[in-house]
């Protein structure tokens, strides 16, 4: 299979979930919007609304455009180096978080085994399914499993800063990326529109704050009234009405209560004001600062704990959630890895 091939199938998988996302592909519209709905029932915090969301963050990238502007990087993609077998282990603290690693893998050329996410089963498996109808050739070089993964060449996998220890014991012979928990903060520096920091409430509050790109700390210029953030993110607040969610947040709030804590709640988020970046659900945590050189000084010592940064010189308010093909996890270069092996 030729980079053209694999780029036109992974092309048409777009054109595809966008058609049917919007109900105008007649074959795929109404199972998809039943899987849409009914992963929910399996893992709470796959809202329809969440599903939908990361699964038009992969469509819309997957473009013709994108795809020969993403891998024209890569001169070696054009050679037919030898193919070798992944192995990835998924996340799946959002829906389909583990879609650009299958992504990186297959448009290398290589062939796939992976383990799938126990919270997250069913989703990638249709993905699968898709990208089968459009190119049956795909059909031998993928393999998802619940189980455990063998015979493999390299490794991907993704799990928090503990299972990251088992991950080094069972795949550190191999060649690998290992990815631990990372969080995302946000910049403000004062002069922010009203229209920014509503795109960054979504920042915010997209997949209740469970993605490793969902901003879990923000950076204020001293003085900052929170008010103004309480006031524009009002349109958010039905997150409370999440059950898992609001247990979070009562029992965030409980503990501020008993230890006596200051915070400021919001009815549906919990400003807490901490050095820390990784907030619990429900929790926003804030810093004052006095010189925006003094947030990247401190940016600076704890750069390997932070996934993206959102800010008006950064990533775009509202754009976290909507990473492009070249914006890889952990700032490590997915396909360079997996061609170093060619």
């Amino acid at each position: 299979m030729t980079l053209k091939n694999r780029i036109d199938s992974f092309s048409e998988l777009g054109q595809v979930l966008r058609d049917s996302l919007d109900g105008k592909n007649i074959k795929y519209s109404s199972d998809l919007d039943a899987l849409i709905r009914n992963q929910q029932f399996m893992n709470p915090w796959f809202t329809p609304e969440n599903v939908k969301m990361a699964i038009k963050a992969i469509a819309d990238e997957l473009t013709a455009d994108n795809l020969i502007n993403w891998t024209s990087r890569y001169p070696a993609l054009n050679s037919e180096g030898s193919k070798m077998t992944v192995g990835i282990v998924m996340a799946g603290n959002i829906p389909l978080a583990g879609f650009h690693d299958f992504l990186s893998v297959l448009i290398s050329g290589h062939n796939l085994k992976a383990k799938t996410s126990s919270k997250d089963p069913e989703l990638i498996v249709y993905i699968s399914n898709l990208l089968f109808d459009i190119n049956p050739e795909f059909k031998n070089r993928i393999t998802l499993t619940d189980g455990l993964i063998i015979d493999f060449d390299m490794v991907i996998a993704t799990g928090s800063n503990n299972t990251s220890r088992y991950f080094e014991y069972y795949f550190g012979k191999y060649p690998h990326i290992i990815r631990k928990n990372r969080n995302s903060i946000a910049i403000i520096e004062g002069r922010e529109t009203e229209s920014e920091l509503i795109h960054l409430g979504h920042d915010v509050f997209s997949y209740f704050g469970l993605g490793c790109r969902s901003v879990s700390k923000i950076y204020l210029p001293d003085g900052y009234d929170l008010s103004r953030l309480i006031t524009l993110w009002a349109g958010f607040n039905n997150v409370i009405n999440h059950n898992k969610y609001a247990n979070n947040y009562d029992f965030s709030k409980a503990v501020f209560l008993v230890n006596r804590d200051p915070f400021t709640d919001a009815g549906f988020l919990l400003f807490k004001e901490s050095s820390g970046i990784s907030s619990p659900v429900a929790v926003l945590y804030y810093e004052y600062y006095e010189s925006i050189q003094s947030v990247y000084t401190e940016i600076e010592k704890i750069r390997e704990k932070i996934q993206c940064i959102v800010g008006r010189k950064e990533v775009p308010f509202g754009r976290a959630q909507w990473p492009q093909l070249w914006d890889y996890a952990d700032g490590k270069d997915t396909v360079d890895f997996l061609l170093k092996k060619n």
